[in-house]
């Protein structure tokens, strides 16, 4: 499968990097997010035909692709789902940490 790489609003730190890989490991395998470039990039094995799917999955999780037009309501509610997102990111760092 080609790797292909995708620009992520609303992607803040590793916790957000967390929430994204683990949340969508069982559909789309390994993901790599580049916290070093703005706006975010995530890199995948993906095909074609599975990229709508992929942006729906990113955008149930508030985190959707920088090329989405969004009206008002629409981005805060993703800005609103990627706090939460990142909130369980960071709680499931620190909980394996522990372990």
């Amino acid at each position: 499968m080609p790797k292909k790489n995708f620009q992520v609003q609303n992607v803040k730190c590793g916790g957000c990097a967390n929430t994204l890989t683990s949340k969508l490991q069982d559909k789309f395998g390994d993901i790599q997010v580049n916290l070093e470039v703005m706006p975010r990039e995530i890199t995948l094995d993906i095909q074609d035909q599975d990229i709508t799917e992929l942006r729906q999955a990113l955008k149930t999780l508030g985190y959707p692709m920088a090329d989405e037009n969004l009206g008002f309501m629409q981005n805060t509610t993703a800005q609103a789902k990627s706090f939460v997102s990142c909130a369980v990111g960071k709680f499931e760092l620190a909980k394996d940490e522990k372990e």
